[in-house]
C-alpha cells in the first residue's frame, strides 16, 4: 500500500450492485489530505487518524440493504465517485490542522475527538433558529460523504467534539454519537420520579435504560423479543424486562397493539400505565403498544422509524386522554453532547463501566481490526451483539 492510501471499507455501487448482494467491502482508498491553495475550504478542516469505529443500526441498514441507498447514490453521482467509505461513529487523534481550524477552534495536532455526524449548513432557518438538530441541508457522515471506516477521514472543524480520554475511555468514547441518541429521547421529557416502558432494548433502548435510570426514572420496565437483550436490559438496569413474542398475532391485525403486552404493563405500573413509553423499535404494533400502554396524560417519545404509511390504534384515545406524543432525531447540538459528556464523566452512575461490560461485552470480542476484516465473522458478530467497533 502506497503512502497516499489507506484502508477503508466502503460500499461499491458498480462492484455489488445494491439489490443483490450484502456487506461491505475492504479496499484501499486514496488518504484525505488539506491543501488550501487548492482548496480555501480546507482551511476550515483537519485530518483525523481514526483509533475506533463504531458500527450502528444505519451501517446494519446498509450492510442488509434495508436503508440509504438513496441518499448514498445520490451523492455518489454528485461527487462523480463509485465508492463510498461507511461509518459515522468514531474517536480519532487529529494529525493535521487547516489554519482556520486552528485559529477558530483552537484544534492542534493530537487532539483526541470524536464528532457530531450531522454536518449542518449553519445558514438554513433551522439552523439560525437554534434547531441544528433538523437542518435541512445537513450532511450525513458514512452517507452522504465518506466516513470513518477507514484509517484516516477529512472533517470540518465544527461537528468535531474533544474528548478527555483521562476520564471517557476511547472505547466509550467512540459510541459517544449513539449514546447522544438516547440522551436525546431521555431529555424530552423529565424522568424524575416517573415509571418508563422502553419498548426495544436493542443498543438505543439499552443506552436509554442506563440513562433514564441515572435521570431519576422511580421503575423502568423494558419490552423486547430477544433473551439476550433482555438479559443485558436486567444488568443496566431495568427493573423487569417482558417478553415479546413475534410469532403471530393471535388472529388480530398485525399492526394493533399485543393486548398481553398492555395489559402486562397496566399491571406493572398500577393504576393506569407508564408515565413514559419510550419507543425505540419503530413497527406500528410497537408504537401501538405504547400509546395504549401510557397512562392518561402520560408521554410517548417515538426514536424508532418504518418507513411508509402508518396506522395509530384508536386515536381518539390520544385526544381524550391527554396523551403527549414526541418525536426525536439525532442529537441536539450540541446541548445534547454536553449532557452526555456530564454522565460519562462522572463517578457516581456507573455508566461507562456498564458500556464497557456488557454494551461492549468488555471490549475484546466486540473489537474487529480494519486489517483482518472477513465479511463472514463480522456479520456474525454484529447480529450478536449491540454495538461492534472497527479498530484502525
Amino acid at each position: 500500500m502506497s503512502h497516499d492510501s489507506m484502508l477503508a471499507l466502503v460500499y461499491d455501487k458498480e462492484r455489488d450492485p445494491w439489490d443483490e448482494t450484502r456487506g461491505l467491502r475492504l479496499a484501499e482508498v486514496e488518504k484525505p489530505r488539506l491543501d488550501e491553495t487548492a482548496d480555501p475550504l480546507d482551511a476550515e478542516h483537519v485530518i483525523v487518524k481514526v483509533i475506533y469505529a463504531g458500527f450502528c443500526g444505519s451501517d446494519r441498514g446498509i450492510w442488509f440493504r434495508r436503508a440509504f441507498k438513496g441518499m448514498i447514490f445520490d451523492s455518489l453521482k454528485n461527487e462523480k465517485k463509485v465508492r463510498r467509505v461507511i461509518g459515522h461513529e468514531m474517536i480519532g487523534e487529529i494529525v493535521e490542522v487547516g489554519s482556520l481550524a486552528a485559529r477558530r477552534y483552537g484544534y492542534q495536532p493530537k487532539d483526541i475527538v470524536s464528532t457530531e455526524s450531522h454536518i449542518i449548513c449553519r445558514k438554513c432557518f433551522h439552523c439560525r433558529t437554534g434547531e441544528t438538530h433538523i437542518c435541512s441541508d445537513d450532511i450525513i457522515i458514512g452517507i452522504s460523504r465518506d466516513g470513518c471506516f477507514a484509517e484516516y477521514i477529512k472533517l470540518p472543524a465544527h461537528p468535531l467534539w474533544p474528548t478527555d480520554t483521562s476520564k471517557i475511555r476511547m472505547k466509550v468514547g467512540a459510541i459517544q454519537e449513539p449514546f447522544g441518541n438516547a440522551v436525546h429521547v431521555c431529555t424530552k421529557v423529565d424522568l424524575r420520579g416517573r415509571s418508563v416502558a422502553v419498548f426495544g432494548c436493542g443498543t438505543i433502548g439499552l443506552f436509554a435504560i442506563l440513562i433514564a435510570r441515572a435521570m431519576g426514572a422511580s421503575r423502568i420496565i423494558g419490552i423486547e423479543p430477544d433473551p439476550d437483550h433482555r438479559e443485558r436490559a436486567r444488568a443496566l438496569g431495568a427493573d423487569d424486562v417482558i417478553p415479546l413474542s413475534l410469532e403471530g398475532t393471535g388472529g388480530r391485525d398485525p399492526w394493533r397493539a399485543d393486548p398481553e403486552i398492555v395489559s402486562a404493563l397496566k399491571a406493572a405500573f398500577p393504576p393506569e400505565g407508564p408515565d413514559v413509553a419510550l419507543e425505540m423499535a419503530g413497527p406500528e404494533s410497537s408504537v401501538n403498544n405504547a400509546i395504549q400502554s401510557v397512562r392518561r396524560g402520560g408521554h410517548v417519545v417515538l426514536f424508532g422509524i418504518k418507513a411508509g404509511s402508518f396506522q395509530i390504534q384508536d386515536f381518539d384515545r390520544i385526544i381524550l386522554n391527554g396523551i403527549t406524543l414526541h418525536s426525536v432525531i439525532g442529537r441536539r447540538i450540541f446541548e445534547t453532547w454536553y449532557i452526555t459528556k456530564g454522565l460519562l464523566e462522572s463517578t457516581t452512575n456507573g455508566i461507562q463501566e456498564k458500556i464497557h461490560e456488557v454494551i461492549l461485552a468488555g471490549g475484546e470480542e466486540t473489537v474487529v481490526p480494519i486489517a483482518s476484516f472477513d465479511p463472514d465473522s463480522f456479520e456474525k458478530k454484529i447480529s450478536s451483539h449491540p454495538k461492534v467497533l472497527l479498530k484502525l
